[in-house]
């Protein structure tokens, strides 16, 4: 029997990735289709795409999969082969190819089974994730963004939004999906006769998203087909003019494609205008923020003084430190009040009031 979960070091993985020389490509795909045997389903294409070297992070589920992948070039076209013959509602199906790509993306294969590929807090049995709002192509995005009467709502987490939206676009300022589906409800409650789009970074969300508005009583909804990723691609294909401003947050080793040359945020530690985010390199901590080059040489990579003083002790004077408190609350924290975001707020509240 086949190994059907991976057996080398992160370290080494990264390693060999690094030190390939065929260009890979990027591609993020999603289905919401019913799968009666996700763990049977997920073995079966661990072992295929094993096979072509394929990279990436996938979930499967009892309602679907979801998929950022990185695939040899050479070996693309046995990649749609083999995803488009795994189930008939795969055949064909939309593949976003990454804007801003080194190939560079994943290091090792993971094929997760989960409860559902998009955790969104649903209970409700009536609800119909079929149901859902209207596709729009890029042109079409085009178009109702220049409608001032449109409602532009960004389904993405606040550290995506702020590096780079749609023009006019809302944010709906929550640290998780399942709190944002409520919150959209409620912040729009008002609008029921406008016309909504709702959009994300590859489509899997705001689909979902469009499908709870619908449920909750809403009608005019529409949502980004593609989401960002394919709306970028087509509007650069196409000569469009290009509605979204700055760089779209990835959840691989890139953190970001760059869409336009727009940077509209800032370094989280000196206010410099950045939109590059990187992992605190304090392994008792890999606080996600953003910063600048001097900020990542004065800190060494860290998001503090504290954490440069920790990532420079003895390697087992770092793990006695952060003993017990591996799951604390500064681990892998991405949330809108963090501590070092709270600062920074603060304090470019105090340089617009001088």
């Amino acid at each position: 029997m086949p190994v059907l979960h991976n057996r080398v070091s992160n370290e080494e993985l990264k390693a060999r990735m690094l030190a390939e020389t065929e260009p890979r490509v990027t591609v993020s795909f999603y289905k919401y289709f019913p799968i009666t045997n996700p763990q049977a389903f997920r073995d079966d294409l661990y072992v295929k795409f094993e096979q072509i070297k394929v990279f990436g992070r996938i979930y499967i589920a009892e309602e679907g999969i979801n998929a950022q992948v990185s695939v040899p070039q050479s070996n693309f076209e046995s990649f749609k082969t083999i995803l488009y013959s795994q189930a008939a509602e795969l055949d064909g199906i939309r593949l976003n190819i990454a804007v801003d790509d080194d190939g560079k993306s994943f290091w090792v294969l993971r094929l997760k089974v989960r409860n559902k590929i998009v955790a969104d807090g649903i209970d409700d049995p009536t609800f119909n994730l079929s149901r859902v709002g209207k596709y729009l192509k890029a042109d079409e995005v085009n178009q109702m963004i220049d409608d001032k009467e449109t409602i532009f709502v960004d389904m993405r987490n606040h550290y995506e939004y702020e590096v780079g939206h749609f023009e006019r676009a809302i944010e709906v300022p929550s640290d998780t999906f399942r709190e944002q589906l409520p919150m959209a409800a409620e912040m729009l409650k008002d609008q029921k006769d406008k016309n909504i789009v709702m959009y994300c970074t590859g489509g899997i969300r705001c689909e979902k998203a469009s499908a709870y508005m619908m449920h909750q009583g809403f009608e005019n909804i529409f949502h980004v087909e593609g989401g960002i990723i394919e709306y970028a691609r087509k509007a650069k294909e196409q000569g469009l003019p290009v509605k979204f401003i700055g760089k779209n947050f990835v959840f691989d080793e890139r953190l970001g494609e760059r869409i336009t040359e727009d940077i509209i945020s800032e370094c989280h530690q000196c206010g410099a205008p950045c939109d590059t985010h990187t992992n605190c390199n304090n392994d008792g901590c890999h606080l996600l923020f953003i910063q600048c080059e001097q900020c990542k040489a004065t800190y060494d990579g860290c998001c503090s003084a504290e954490c440069t003083d920790e990532y420079h002790l003895p390697v087992e004077e770092q793990r006695e430190r952060r003993a017990g408190r591996e799951n604390g609350v500064k681990i892998f924290n991405k949330s809108k009040d963090h501590p070092l975001r709270k600062h920074r707020s603060e304090w470019a509240q105090e340089r617009k009031d001088a």
